[in-house]
């Protein structure tokens, strides 16, 4: 059986290689397994072997001791949706209903907005159609009249096959005519798929399927139709989907049934969200939000991690301090004084206001462009530089190249994932420290401000190369044997994949030296002043009409191109990103409370999937194959 699954999918694939996948119903569950994989590739995976092999066994122990088996598979070509988005591929799970569609749903939107209480979690329109069919289902009381309503309403093309969680039968339906079907021989089995050809060819594949099977039988299920098929006997009982006309005539075998006969409520287990669920359920700390997937993290008897018991609460020199440091440096002629960092982030553009309306200065914004600057980021950075009158020095790198850079240490970390080389991907904008100093000198002035704060300090991403970073918040404030150390990781992860060897390797050197190594004598102004959240996003969107990303309500890093991508691959590996970092940094100052955390970081964490495909196509690399990766790694939880 696990065979024929196989090849039928596989024959299936000519209509789509952009994913596939397969629910199973069998021993009181529907169990979903999908993969933004072609079906031949994706058959071939651990994970879907270990997927489908116990429920073939439990399924056919003791002679459908446990139930009929059925299953419904689909090879997806992308029309609605990513494949690299895991909720747009097939088969979709919603409100009860487990279903596969070919076809294109072209009045969805419009369909959407009609209903408007059902929670849309994808934009693949199989989704609508599912909660349509289910919709109907409750509100009739009948599969036939569900799905009568379901093509009365619905403008475009639509085959269907379904599961329901309180039924034993399955839908199959068509208003195209795509649809075929078979019986073997004794009547103990039934196959479909959307091509006869594709039925005749899974029959004369194998001795044993065409044993079972007479490819003569194969049988269209007409434009305007739908069957409903007894998973227990296998009797098919077809219906029309038109409002009117006569009843259609049934085969001979089966006996007549209509209305709904409910069967037990059965486990839908949709293996993503289980993964959810376990990520959702991770232990935490109990003072601050970080889980125990946390690198080097560990609890006491009352659960507060060791990194709360480490945390040394930041010291703010104060704004007296800042007056007395800045006095000196002040111009009496409007000349620059100073060169503040600015990034097109929320804190370094704050910094850029304080320094010119709060303490007069007369600042020089400067920022190092690397190649992922976002258009959001520029756009914010010409609020700020304009309306405070402030000139901008700009140092570009050759865009171009940096990204070539990024893409082949992108392209080398899917080829070998490992969550201590992600930090690669940034390694060209470390060089913002080195121009930081050169604008400094360009001006010949004294004062050089970065916006950076404490709270930003993650200590995960060195404790994924198994080094911890007590002993500073800064990297060159890290001691030089954890310098050492991680220098042998990254060069031990080189060798071990060799595609890291390319023409970014000198910037990946540089950067660990402008990092680790450097001088960085400026002053950060937030160990002067506090770092109040709600003041500096007032400020900029009240005073500056300040912009944010279309993606995400949190003004965090939204000028920084990488940071959505390399955020989805810690959220989906580890279960938790920078954001819970962030946030536990909060608790631990008193700026908030563990419950508001929490709350922030289900919302901080949702995956930035327009601002990932937009990073892709600057970068140059797919999308849907860097997704497939990421998303086929082993998870922590």
């Amino acid at each position: 059986m696990q065979r024929a699954i196989r090849d039928l999918a596989v024959i299936s694939e000519e209509r789509g290689k952009e994913s596939a996948g397969l629910a199973v119903r069998s021993g009181g569950e529907i169990s979903v397994f999908k993969r933004p994989l072609a079906a031949h590739a994706m058959t071939r995976q651990a994970d879907y072997r270990d997927f489908v092999e116990p429920l073939l066994r439990n399924a056919f122990a003791g002679a459908r001791a446990n139930g009929a088996f059925a299953a419904i598979g689909h090879a997806r070509l992308m029309t609605n949706g990513r494949q690299g988005i895991k909720e747009n591929n097939q088969p979709v799970v919603k409100d009860g209903a487990v279903g596969i569609h070919n076809g294109i749903v072209v009045n969805d939107a419009a369909l959407w907005q009609r209903y408007g209480d059902i929670h849309r979690q994808a934009d693949v329109d199989t989704e609508l159609l599912m909660a349509l069919l289910a919709r109907g289902k409750r509100k009739t009381g009948s599969i036939e009249a569900a799905a009568r309503e379901v093509y009365r309403e619905i403008y475009g093309t639509a085959s269907v096959a379904v599961f329901f969680d309180d039924e034993d039968r399955l839908l199959l339906a068509t208003n195209t005519g795509s649809l075929y079907v078979a019986s073997s021989k004794n009547g103990d089995m039934l196959i479909f798929a959307s091509e006869r050809h594709f039925l005749e060819t899974f029959i004369a594949g194998s001795a044993l399927v065409r044993d079972r099977f007479d490819a003569r039988t194969v049988e269209r299920v007409a434009a305007g139709s739908g069957i409903l098929v007894d998973l227990d006997t296998l009797d098919r009982h077809p219906f029309t989907l038109k409002e009117t006309g006569e009843p259609m005539p049934l085969p001979a075998e089966s006996a007549t049934a209509t209305g709904t006969r409910k069967a037990p409520r059965v486990r839908v287990r949709d293996l993503d969200s289980e993964s959810e669920a376990r990520r959702t359920n991770l232990r935490r700390c109990s003072r601050c939000i970080l889980p125990e997937t946390m690198p080097m993290i560990r609890f006491d008897s009352d659960g507060v991690c060791n990194f709360c018991h480490d945390y040394d609460r930041m010291k703010q020199y104060g704004s007296e301090e800042l007056e007395k440091l800045v006095a000196p440096h002040r111009s009496r002629n409007g000349e620059p004084d100073c060169v503040v960092g600015l990034s097109g982030g929320r804190d370094s553009c704050y910094a850029l206001h304080y320094l010119k309306e709060e303490l007069g200065l007369n600042p020089v914004a400067y920022t190092y462009d690397w190649a992922l600057v976002t258009d959001l980021g520029r756009r914010n950075q010409a609020r700020m530089c304009g309306k405070l009158g402030v000139e901008h020095v700009i140092v570009a790198a050759d865009i171009k190249e940096k990204r070539q850079n990024i893409r082949q240490n992108v392209d080398a970390w899917l080829h070998r994932p490992r969550l201590g080389m992600v930090p690669l991907f940034m390694a060209g904008d470390k060089f913002y420290f080195y121009y930081l100093q050169q604008t400094r000198q360009r001006y010949n002035v004294d004062l050089a401000f970065i916006g950076g704060n404490r709270l930003e300090k993650t200590n995960f991403k060195t404790g994924f190369c198994g080094v911890s970073n007590e002993g500073g918040w800064r990297l060159y404030g890290v001691h030089w044997t954890k310098k050492a150390q991680l220098a042998f990781y990254y060069l031990k992860e080189i060798l071990a994949n060799p595609r890291y060897i390319n023409r970014s390797l000198l910037d990946t050197v540089n950067a660990f030296r402008v990092s680790y190594l450097m001088p960085h004598d400026f002053v950060w102004l937030y160990d002067y002043i506090p770092w109040d959240e709600t003041l500096i996003d007032r400020t900029l969107r009240d005073v500056y009409d300040w912009e944010i990303a279309g993606d995400t309500d949190n003004t965090w890093r939204i000028g920084d191109g990488t940071a959505s991508f390399y955020n989805y691959i810690y959220y989906t590996v580890v279960g938790f990103s920078e954001h819970d970092t962030f946030r536990s940094n909060q608790i631990r100052e008193g700026m908030i409370g563990r419950e508001e955390a929490l709350r922030a970081v289900e919302v901080d964490n949702q995956p930035r999937y327009d601002s990932i495909e937009e990073y892709a196509h600057l970068i140059g690399f797919d999308f849907d194959e860097a997704m497939s990766v990421i998303n086929s790694i082993p998870k922590a939880y």
